[in-house]
């Protein structure tokens, strides 16, 4: 089992409100590049998301239970499929998305019971919080060339990684780092 995270990011290291839909005033960023930058399977999960299982924070959960239901081919199909665990506090039903779950418990030890990969999309704090407990294996980062000045960061403490490799994807670079 890997815990894998993906985020879209700037040059700057910002990860907060990329479409915009956060209404931040740096909100936006990634989908300046066009639609084509954002569409498909940018972070090259593939297979992952037929057999892995997707953590989502509320937020994150929310936005995508109002964009991908409705969606199909390739990508919304497998994403449309995948099995879905959402932490949240404050959110009762999770039926708005098909194949979605709440997790239940402390985040840190259901993801260490988990028998399948976990991968994080968006979801900043989830990230972060499994990030500080040591659970993170790896990294894919879609660095668009934006500087945003000001907003969250993935990283937030210094952390060294070992870059596996780098790809062009559009108008960005998707880079994969392991932790360990």
């Amino acid at each position: 089992m890997s815990v894998i995270v993906v985020e879209f990011l700037t040059l700057d290291g910002v990860v907060e409100d990329p479409d915009g839909s956060g209404s931040t005033a740096i909100g936006g960023w990634a989908f300046r590049h066009g639609p084509e930058a954002v569409a498909g399977d940018k972070f090259r999960l593939g297979e992952r998301l037929d057999t892995g299982t997707l953590l989502l924070g509320r937020t994150t959960w929310e936005l995508f239970a109002k964009l991908w239901p409705g969606r199909t081919g390739e990508f919304p199909d497998r994403l449309n499929a995948a099995r879905k665990l959402v932490a949240s506090r404050t959110l009762a039903d999770v039926s708005g998305w098909r194949n979605s779950a709440l997790l239940r418990g402390d985040l840190a030890e259901e993801v260490r019971r988990h028998e399948h990969d976990v991968i994080v999309i968006g979801s900043i704090g989830i990230a972060q919080e499994l990030g500080r407990a040591g659970l993170v294996d790896e990294y894919r980062l879609l660095v668009f060339p934006s500087v945003a000045g000001a907003g969250r960061r993935l990283f937030e403490a210094p952390a060294d990684l070992s870059l596996v490799s780098t790809t062009r994807v559009g108008p960005a670079v998707l880079s994969t780092y392991r932790t360990r």
